[in-house]
C-alpha cells in the first residue's frame, strides 16, 4: 500500500505545494539542460543537408560538363567559340540533353530542384534555387556571378557553421 498524503485519518491524497515546487524545479533543470542541445541538434542537421545538397547540385553540374566534352570529343556536338561546356541555368540540370544523339534519350543530371537549406523561403520558389552562382570565368572567391554558365553554388546565408566556418565558403 501507498502512504496517504495530507491530514492523518482525512481519507485525502495529493501532493503538497512544496512537493510540486520541487518537481517544477527538478523539471526546470532538466529543461534547460536539453533546450541548447536540441538546438544544436536542429542546426547540425541543417548543416548535413546544405553538405548533402552541395555534393549532389555539384556532382549534377560535372556530369553535365563531362557529357558535353564527350559529346564534343565524339563529334556529336559542335560547340560555339565562348561555349564551357556547363549550363547556363540550373533548370538545364533537370531538362537534360541527348548531346546530339550521344544517349538514345534525354540524360537528366537531378530528379527534383535542389535547394540551399539556408535560403530565406521565398528565394526557394526563384530560378537560383535559393543559391548563389558562379560563372567559369568568375573568379573563385566572386560573390558576383557573371551570368555566362554555371560553374559552382554556393549557400547565401552569411551564418557562421558549428566548425567555425562560413557557410557560404562551403
Amino acid at each position: 500500500m501507498f502512504p496517504r498524503a495530507g491530514r492523518a485519518g482525512s481519507g485525502e491524497h495529493g501532493l503538497s505545494l512544496l512537493e510540486l515546487l520541487i518537481a517544477m524545479a527538478i523539471l526546470a533543470v532538466l529543461a534547460s539542460a536539453v533546450l541548447p542541445l536540441a538546438e544544436v541538434t536542429v542546426r547540425r542537421n541543417k548543416e548535413i543537408e546544405l553538405r548533402r545538397a552541395l555534393r549532389e547540385i555539384r556532382m549534377a553540374i560535372d556530369a553535365y560538363k563531362d557529357d558535353f566534352n564527350r559529346a564534343v570529343e565524339e563529334k556529336k556536338i559542335t560547340p560555339s567559340i565562348n561555349e564551357t561546356g556547363y549550363p547556363e541555368e540550373l533548370a538545364d540540370l533537370l531538362d537534360g540533353s541527348d548531346w546530339g544523339g550521344l544517349f538514345p534519350y534525354k540524360r537528366r543530371y537531378l530528379r527534383r530542384p535542389v535547394y540551399d537549406p539556408f535560403a530565406p523561403p521565398e528565394a526557394q520558389g526563384s530560378d537560383d534555387w535559393g543559391w548563389r552562382l558562379r560563372s567559369y570565368q568568375d573568379d573563385p572567391d566572386s560573390g558576383v556571378w557573371g551570368g555566362e554558365d554555371i560553374y559552382d553554388v554556393y549557400s547565401q546565408s552569411d551564418g557562421i557553421a558549428l566548425d567555425g566556418t562560413p557557410y557560404n565558403t562551403w
